[in-house]
């Protein structure tokens, strides 16, 4: 059954483009002017906050809004004027949408019954779908004699039982707990290995776009702002907002002194070598805790700084054990905080009160020359 495994993806190529695309509701622009290549069997996933625009790209690209304007191509054929039951695209909403009053069985095989196939092929797909998200032993039940996670699934079997080439997931698993989302992300990204389908997936929970993606979307104000794997857009956040966004970060407000230097009042610092900086440039430089250390004066004196490393004075406000990791709060002298995390095993040492000593890397801090207030509201030190 060709739903199992996708045997027509050409992983690399590009399967769907958004081109220009828009989409305003009187003067509100909720997706503005987005291009993107979705590739050929890619786990893609959107990620934003609430009205970021992810959720109305992916109703355009399902069918659901039409364009205000731009381009949506499959294999480049327009999708714009075709209704959604013809683009070969299957839906899973958070709301699972099963029939209440059907099986399961028959809640599968529905999708396949109004395109009219024959009931030897409904029972043959409807099988191989049962055993793709472990639900033969519940064929025959009802939706409300399921629990969350086995109705999700069988939203997901409904999807795929009519092999189509994209499927499109929309915050599918944001009504489940902890442990049971957890565990369906692993089942997703198992079922995507094996089908080879291209995956489309909208969410405002980081970690569960970083435990699926191959690479992530980072929408703001209708806008992507961050494309790439996880890793790069963790690593090297293309602009402020996405760095405060991903994660924790530290931000410092500096004065470039050059290309490599910066000060931070009085004090300077090593920088990334940045092209283009002038002295008393007002710059952002984004630390995230984990790259940092937290050292008593004690512990500072013993190890000098090596070349490379940025060192300020601070005072430990708080310090979280956090099971595997420990955070330490702390404020500068000049009264900017900053996070400090490290694994527990590492041991912090230290207590609300201790004057310290954070110390960084320069080549794993990031420099940005533009940049809004809004940008780093989820920011760690903000100042």
């Amino acid at each position: 059954m060709s739903a199992v495994i996708n045997e027509t993806a050409q992983p690399g190529k590009t399967l769907v483009s958004l081109r220009n695309l828009n989409k305003h509701y009187g003067d509100f622009a909720a997706v503005d002017n987005i291009s993107l290549d979705i590739k050929d069997g890619e786990f893609l996933t959107f990620l934003g906050s609430s009205g970021s625009g992810k959720s109305t790209t992916l109703s355009m690209l399902a069918g659901f809004e039409t364009p205000s304007s731009g381009e949506i191509l499959v294999q480049g054929q327009s999708l714009v004027n075709v209704p959604p039951h013809k683009r070969d695209i299957g839906m899973v909403f958070q709301r699972y949408s099963l029939f209440p009053h059907l099986s399961v069985r028959d809640n599968i095989g529905f999708p396949l019954s109004i395109r009219k196939h024959s009931a030897d092929e409904v029972k043959k797909r409807v099988d191989a779908m049962l055993k793709l998200v472990q639900l033969e032993a519940f064929a025959h039940r009802r939706p409300s004699q399921m629990s969350g996670g086995q109705q999700q699934r069988v939203a997901i079997a409904r999807a795929l039982v009519y092999e189509p080439r994209i499927l499109l997931m929309d915050e599918p698993l944001g009504a489940l707990d902890k442990k049971l989302r957890e565990d369906l992300q692993d089942e997703l990204r198992q079922l995507h290995r094996r089908l080879g389908i291209t995956i489309v997936y909208v969410t405002h929970d980081q970690e569960e776009a970083m435990r699926l993606s191959q690479r992530i979307a980072i929408f703001s104000h209708g806008k992507i702002v961050g494309l790439g794997t996880g890793y790069d857009l963790y690593q090297n956040p293309p602009n402020a907002f996405v760095a405060s966004f991903l994660g924790n970060s530290n931000f410092l407000k500096l004065k470039a002194q050059g290309n490599a230097t910066a000060h931070f009042g009085n004090q300077p610092l090593a920088i990334r070598l940045t092209a283009g900086l002038h002295t008393d440039q007002d710059i952002l430089l984004m630390i995230r805790p984990e790259k940092a250390q937290a050292l008593s004066v004690d512990q500072a004196a013993a190890s000098p700084l090596q070349p490379g490393w940025n060192e300020v004075a601070a005072k430990v406000t708080e310090v979280l054990f956090l099971g595997e990791s420990q955070t330490c709060s702390v404020v500068t002298t000049g009264g900017t905080p900053m996070t400090v995390k490290a694994l527990s095993a590492a041991g912090m040492p230290l207590q609300a009160g201790d004057a310290v000593r954070v110390r960084w890397a320069a080549a794993d801090a990031c420099v940005y020359t533009e940049w809004a207030e809004s940008d780093l509201s989820k920011g760690a030190g903000v100042h």
